[in-house]
């Protein structure tokens, strides 16, 4: 091969994928941390009666400060409602959210397990794939279960 045949270095090429496609992978890693919050404390909420910063911090692998780091933006944006040394509780916006995301990932799930997936792994799989389907892929997924 001469030198003026060679491909250029992957550095150099032009972008294969659309900025589009990396837009909204950016915008859902976003979503996904309130997502978990807000299911979090919809399911801590339902179990214990209340949702507090140590069981939140528990449930999620995180230390105390990141929740509440997480909580003061979540206030910001309107789906929780905080006081120092009290529970946490989800605006109905945040009810909303807990309500979409606990559909979407039993939908997800449900999909896996249809697959042949086990319960754990789909279980797992579903908690990642969860935030970044489409709203025209879960679609997909709830068609296909409803014809089984």
């Amino acid at each position: 091969m001469t030198r003026s045949t060679r491909k250029p270095p992957a550095a150099t090429r032009p972008a294969t994928q659309p900025a589009e496609t990396f837009r909204r992978s950016r915008r859902d890693r976003a979503a996904e941390t309130a997502q978990d919050y807000v299911e979090a404390i919809a399911d801590l909420s339902a179990a214990l009666g209340e949702a507090r910063v140590v069981d939140l911090a528990r449930r999620l692998g995180v230390t105390h400060v990141t929740v509440n780091r997480t909580l003061a933006r979540l206030q910001k944006i309107g789906f929780v409602n905080t006081k120092p040394y009290r529970a946490i509780f989800l605006t109905e916006a945040g009810h909303q959210l807990a309500a979409e995301c606990k559909q979407r990932h039993e939908t997800v799930t449900a999909f896996l397990q249809s697959l042949g997936v086990p319960e754990k792994v789909a279980e797992l799989d579903a908690e990642g794939i969860e935030h970044h389907v489409s709203p025209e892929t879960l679609a997909a997924f709830e068609r296909r279960l409803r014809k089984k």
